[in-house]
């Protein structure tokens, strides 16, 4: 897979580095002369480039990736972006950092991003899940906000300890997709029975994240 960068900051080439981990062909966009690192990064193809201008998206032939990130620390930037490669070269999947947290309702299908990262809210949710159990941790959200990546620890007083993963009727457009126990990663099967501590990942519409935090809560005890 063809992946195009904007911003060879320490964020754009860290992304960079954990593609290439992956595989996949890696073009890092910047417009700044000491951005331009090719030694730290040789397997990937560096343009100095400004990617607001078409022109310049043009010749690094943008149209030819499947994946456009805007990770530049300039929001406005994220968003121009983001704008051009879905309008103008159709680029399939388009994932955009989020600078400042006041600008992220900007942040959808009307200018081009599928799928919008705010450092701040993840890092808010990572702590959220690390000391709350029983509640529904919102990680993560796809396509322009109407699907979500949601987390819940089972405590003690869960009542789906012992059962099978079959036996959780979950709503429509929710998906059970990860157990995390302990080290190990678990892709659940029907017959997998769910223990205190698993930490259930799912993605769901955000329209029954509420009616999904329903059933996994644990019993009210008298």
């Amino acid at each position: 897979m063809r992946v195009a960068i904007a911003g060879a900051g320490a964020v754009g080439t860290s992304i960079a580095q954990e593609l290439i981990g992956y595989g996949h062909d890696l073009l890092l966009i910047d417009r700044e002369s000491r951005a331009i690192r090719e030694e730290t990064l040789p397997q990937a193809e560096w343009v100095q480039a400004d990617a607001c201008e078409l022109a310049s998206l043009e010749e690094a032939d943008l149209q030819s990736c499947d994946v456009v990130i805007a990770a530049t620390g300039d929001d406005k930037v994220n968003l121009v972006v983001s704008l051009l490669a879905k309008t103008e070269f159709g680029v399939n999947r388009v994932v955009a950092r989020v600078n400042d947290p006041r600008n992220e309702w900007l942040f959808n299908d009307s200018w081009g991003v599928d799928v919008a990262v705010s450092s701040p809210r993840v890092l808010a949710a990572l702590v959220e899940e690390a000391v709350t159990v029983g509640d529904l941790i919102r990680l993560m959200t796809f396509r322009q906000g109407k699907s979500t990546l949601v987390e819940i620890t089972l405590g003690e007083d869960t009542p789906w300890a012992g059962r099978p993963v079959s036996e959780v009727k979950l709503p429509h457009d929710v998906a059970l997709v990860t157990i995390l126990r302990g080290p190990r990663v678990i892709v659940p099967t029907p017959d997998d029975p769910l223990e205190v501590g698993d930490e259930l990942l799912f993605v769901a519409h955000q329209d029954v994240e509420a009616e999904l935090q329903d059933i996994m809560r644990p019993r009210t005890r008298d």
